[in-house]
């Protein structure tokens, strides 16, 4: 296995909220409704969805940011055990496929009103 891509992002979570606040429906064409719960069934809060756009983006960039991907063909979701992976489908698994990924490494993080991803793609 070999490292195809590396990519990292942060988004300033009272941005991010503002964004989404400012252009109804932005959080429905970024994320997947099962990204936007809890387990719970709760709404996710806004420091968590701004990690999981920053990861998005990260996913981009370690594909080399081409055009045309679209932000719902990547998922950003969480194992039993808590740590949070990819799935991807559609347009990006066709441009990872292109590359060779076989498999991604995701880290997620938010503080002091910054959340951040680094995604690693590896074949």
């Amino acid at each position: 296995m070999s490292i195809i891509g590396v990519g990292i992002d942060v988004a300033e979570i009272d941005r991010f909220q503002a964004a989404l606040k400012r252009t109804p429906g932005m959080a429905e064409r970024l994320f997947l409704e099962r990204e936007l719960l809890l387990p719970s069934g709760e709404r996710r809060g806004i420091a968590s969805l701004a990690a999981r756009f920053a990861a998005k983006e990260a996913l981009a960039k370690a594909l080399g940011a081409p055009s045309g991907l679209l932000w719902t063909d990547a998922e950003v979701f969480v194992e039993g055990s808590g740590q949070p992976r990819l799935r991807v489908k559609g347009t990006v698994a066709a441009r990872a496929a292109e590359l060779g990924v076989r498999s991604w490494h995701v880290s997620l993080s938010h503080d002091a009103g910054v959340a951040s991803a680094v995604v690693i793609a590896e074949g």
